[in-house]
């Protein structure tokens, strides 16, 4: 069991006009699948469910227990997939997916980086290139996030996916030499000075724009 339940409803209304209906009454249409089981349409709460997703550190990852009728009752679910309003951003519809607590599952796990690094603090950029990873786990191993210290990079440091802390109980298959952050030197400072010319070459390009413009006045005076 988890720490978190969510009433639903077995939707047997379905269609454009019944999902209207349910998110003006404030629910959603949902569908719960896994493990060889029919999908069964369901209705919940909007509310409910943010709440349930701001209230955990582990957000979409959180284990949630179902509470209702039609045999999903004390079901543990995962949320596969939440979709929202373009405009809006309230919740429209989600998906279910039930999970064994003696099965491993792959999820997406957020990778957050803790401190100010050394080489920012002289002036370069933390750049983050991978923002999350995918682990392979039993439902109660999943962590909330993969946090790495990045208060010792100078520039020029990087981290790469090697040198993440993995909790035990998880794997991934992501080539430990791909980059997960990196400190760099400001991008619009390097390409200013690659860009601005030379003295000799500022001073040159002066005395051939001085020659056009005589060249120019020469020309007007013999018309």
């Amino acid at each position: 069991m988890s720490d978190n339940s969510l009433a639903v409803e077995i939707r047997r209304e379905t269609g454009k006009g019944a999902a209207r209906k349910l998110r003006a009454a404030g629910r959603i249409p949902a569908v719960l699948y896994g493990h060889g089981r029919e999908s069964v349409s369901l209705s919940l709460g909007a509310h409910d469910l943010e709440m349930i997703i701001k209230r955990s550190d582990a957000g979409v990852n959180t284990l949630i227990d179902l509470k209702g009728e039609g045999g999903v009752a004390g079901t543990t679910v995962l949320i596969k997939e939440l979709q929202r309003h373009p405009v809006r951003a309230t919740l429209v519809h989600a998906d279910l997916f039930e999970i064994k607590a003696d099965e491993k599952i792959t999820v997406t796990v957020p990778i957050h980086l803790e401190g100010t690094a050394v080489g920012v603090k002289l002036g370069g950029i933390m750049d983050q290139i991978m923002r999350d990873i995918d682990l392979e786990c039993l439902p109660r191993a999943i962590p909330d996030a993969i946090e790495v210290d990045v208060s010792a990079m100078e520039l020029g440091d990087a981290v790469h996916v090697e040198d993440l802390a993995i909790p035990e109980g998880c794997e991934h298959d992501v080539e430990g030499s791909l980059i997960v952050a990196h400190v760099v030197a400001p991008k619009l400072v390097v390409e200013e000075a690659e860009e601005a010319p030379a003295e000799g070459e500022e001073a040159a390009a002066e005395g051939e724009e001085a020659k056009a413009a005589e060249g120019e006045g020469e020309k007007a005076s013999d018309d």
